[in-house]
């Protein structure tokens, strides 16, 4: 299977990756089949190249989750929302209610 992953270069602590569509079983820093884009953390900067990303993932090529959100902010995957992210949304707002409910029983005990 294809995978659409990041490939890590740059100097130490200052790394930048480069897009890269490669076989799912070979290394990270391994020989890529193209290279389709370039993401730098620490600028934001991205470059995309759309035509061949575009044929990639029609040939059924899968992003990871990190290439994902590259991609969806590039415009080239709709945004999808995760069943992580609603269960993590979930266990958040239910600490909330929790955490005001304790604030709320605390101010009467004071009162």
């Amino acid at each position: 299977m294809i995978k659409l992953r990041l490939k890590r270069f740059g100097k130490k602590r200052e790394a930048s990756f480069r897009l890269v569509a490669c076989n799912s079983t070979s290394r990270r820093d391994g020989r890529p089949l193209q290279e389709l884009g370039f993401y730098n953390p620490r600028t934001k900067e991205t470059r995309l190249d759309t035509e061949a990303l575009r044929s990639r993932l029609s040939q059924g090529a899968q992003p990871t989750d990190a290439v994902r959100t590259l991609l969806e902010k590039g415009g080239l995957l709709e945004k999808k929302v995760r069943p992580a992210e609603v269960v993590g949304k979930l266990k958040q707002e239910a600490a909330r209610k929790e955490e005001s409910k304790k604030t709320k029983e605390a101010k009467e005990a004071s009162d």
